[in-house]
């Protein structure tokens, strides 16, 4: 190794939390939610690849926080995103979520959460995929009821400290 050359611990850090946050959704896509766990995740509504309604996107043009809890249908995920339909005042919306655009994953369930420190560019400039990607085309065998309820976009700020 060269003397101006380093390992970028932090970065690293930030692709393996990446992953175990993939292999939990993937987990849940397979399994669904166990027990009492449910996520609030907050991801960048500007950042490349993410797909969202255009109405969402109008309200939310920078960020927003979704959760997953009593339902939702359709959770794939692959090396480097997450799909999911959520309702929104009884309308379904698929949202299309890439890995690197997730701000913060929280589990309040267990008092659990991730903080990412913005996009981690490989050093082609490229979004970083990762690799053995865990694929989950298809939800549990039987078809989930259409989608009851409604999502919530909720704001992370009452669970900080002041």
């Amino acid at each position: 190794m060269a003397g101006s050359e380093r390992l970028d611990y932090g970065h690293l850090m930030q692709l393996s939390m990446r992953r175990m946050m993939a292999d939990v959704l993937s987990h849940v896509a397979k399994h669904g939610l166990p027990g009492e766990h449910h996520f609030f995740i907050t991801f960048e509504t500007n950042h490349p690849g993410v797909d969202i309604p255009a109405w969402l996107r109008d309200s939310y043009p920078s960020e927003m926080t979704i959760v997953l809890q009593e339902w939702f249908a359709d959770l794939a995920v692959t090396s480097d995103r997450f799909s999911v339909t959520l309702n929104f005042s009884d309308r379904p919306e698929a949202l299309v979520i890439p890995l690197q655009a997730v701000k913060t994953f929280v589990d309040p369930s267990v008092k659990f959460g991730l903080k990412f420190d913005g996009q981690e560019p490989d050093e082609d400039g490229e979004d970083v995929s990762f690799e053995d990607p865990k694929e989950t085309e298809d939800g549990p065998e039987d078809t989930p009821d259409p989608p009851r309820g409604s999502a919530d976009v909720v704001s992370l700020d009452r669970f900080r400290k002041s």
